[in-house]
Formats: structure tokens, sequence, C-alpha cells
């Protein structure tokens, strides 16, 4: 595993992980009548602790697609998830919490998560897979798997809605980093000519502010420890089913190495829900104070 692609991905994760404690925490007081529209982006764009958290949030994505440009989308993936340690960490020096049993089991199964699929998969390069159909089966499938979690949440918002728009989130920041990575690739290989030409630079585009819009609705109805736990267990699974299924990663696949992969991601998905629940992570407003934002005045 290269340095550079660790410390770039280990420093996207810190900077998504900071970067969605300050959005949430601005995100909660914007108004409901916002819920999955753009103008709650607009309605946000005017706080500045939101503005900040979506600058580290940025930099935390230009972070990742450089490590993307360096590495494989399978060993990127596990390692920005560990954005919610991160996260973790900055709300626990906002609430002063201890990490106690439940955070330190957290920690350890989302590293040795992380190490393990690492260490039993060793994802290395291959030929990415020219057949269109397969790159858009894959994709669809991942996106509208997006769009049915987006409109089941419409029906649910203060119950399982936040959680449902987190894993709708992740799918689709999944894809994105597959896109972005593809776009790097043609940028590398045949210019800004070849770049701007191709559609993935405008997926991406459109992923990106459909996820964000999806994860700020999410961040307005409820505490972080239910969005951003489902965010970040399905983000790297949706992004290592894009760089198997079609950009040629390629995974270790003797009975051994898939049943320690298998470990590895069942720990990181456990750790991920342990540290997202756990008292660290802010609270933000409780459904009974929502409930009375959506009353008629």
């Amino acid at each position: 595993m290269s340095v550079l692609v660790l410390a770039l991905a280990v420093s996207a994760a810190f900077c998504l992980g900071t970067g969605f404690v300050l959005q949430q925490s601005a995100a909660q007081q914007a108004p409901l009548s916002d819920f999955l529209s753009p103008r709650l982006l607009l309605d946000l764009m005017r706080m500045p602790r939101w503005l900040g958290g979506l600058g580290l949030m940025v930099t935390g994505m230009i972070l990742s697609a450089i490590a993307l440009a360096h590495g494989e989308i399978s060993l990127v993936e596990p390692l920005v998830a560990t954005n919610l340690l991160f996260a973790l960490a900055e709300s626990r020096r906002q609430t002063k919490q201890p990490l106690g049993r439940q955070g330190w089991s957290g920690l350890l199964l989302l590293a040795g998560g992380v190490t393990a699929f690492i260490v039993a998969g060793q994802p290395q390069a291959g030929n990415a897979v020219t057949d269109p159909v397969r790159h858009w089966l894959i994709i669809g499938v991942v996106v509208g798997v997006a769009l049915l979690l987006t409109t089941y949440a419409k029906k649910s918002r203060l119950i399982i809605g936040p959680v449902l728009l987190g894993l709708a989130a992740g799918l689709l920041y999944g894809v994105q980093d597959a896109l972005t990575r593809v776009s790097g690739q043609r940028l590398t290989e045949g210019g800004w000519t070849e770049f701007i030409t191709g559609w993935q630079p405008y997926g991406v585009l459109v992923l990106g502010v459909t996820g964000l819009i999806l994860v700020q609705s999410a961040f307005e109805t409820a505490p972080l420890r239910m969005s951003l736990p489902a965010l970040t267990a399905a983000q790297p699974l949706a992004g290592i089913l894009c760089g198997v299924g079609f950009l040629g990663d390629r995974l270790h696949t003797d009975t051994g190495a898939l049943a320690w992969e298998a470990v590895g991601l069942a720990a990181i998905v456990f750790g991920i829900v342990l540290l997202g629940l756990h008292p660290a992570l802010p609270r933000g407003l409780g459904e009974p104070e929502r409930e009375k934002d959506l009353q008629p005045r």
C-alpha cells in the first residue's frame, strides 16, 4: 500500500468527519420546509459554521479524488470510512464524553475491519471493463436503490427517514468516487479535451449536489448519530462494488481471503454503527421539537 495513498485517504477522512459535525450543528437550525429542496443549500450558505464544514468536506473530497488517482477504489474507500472516528473525536471534544467500552469497541472494530479487508483482499489495479452496458447496469442499480430509499424517506421524515437518506447519500457518493476515478484517468490519458467531452465529470457534479441535499436534509431532521453511520457504511460498499464491477480492481478470491474480506466488511459496518450510536455524537434537536416545527402556525 502506497504511503501517499494512505496519507491522502486518512487526511480526507479527517476533513470529512470534522466537516460533517460542523455541517450538522448548523443544518439542524434550518427550516423543515426546505426538506429535500435545493432551497436548503441556499439557506445554509448564510451560516458561517456550515460554510466552514462545507469547506472541510470539499477539501476531503479533493484529497479523496487525489488518492483515487493513485490507488484502487477498493483500497481508498475503507480508509475514507474512518471519517467517523474523526467525527467522534470532534464531537467528544465538544461534549466531553469519554469513549467508554462502546467507543473503544467501535474503534477497534472499524480499524480492525479496515485492516483485515485490505490485508486479505490486497486490492490491485486491473483492466477496466470497457462494456458500457456493465457500467450503466451497476450504476443504474445503485442509483435506483438510492432513489427508492429517498422516496420512502419522504414519508417518514422523523422516524427512519434520516437513516434512509444517509444510506442513499452514501450510495451516491460511492458511485461519485468511482466516476471521479474514471474522470481522473481520462484527464491523465487524454488531457482536458478528453476530460470535458466525457459524461463522467458532469455525473460527479450531479451526484455531489444531490448527495449534499440528501445529507443536509438528514442533518436538519435528526441527530448526527442517525444519518452519519448509514452514510459512512454505504459509501465504501457502493465504491467497492463499482471498483470490482467495472473499474478493474482485483481482490484475492481464494476461500480464506474471501472469508477475511467478508469479516472485515462486517466489522467495518458494526464498528460504524457502534461509533454512530455513541453518546459523544451530538443529539441535535429531539424529535418532539422537530415535530413542533412541522405544525402549522
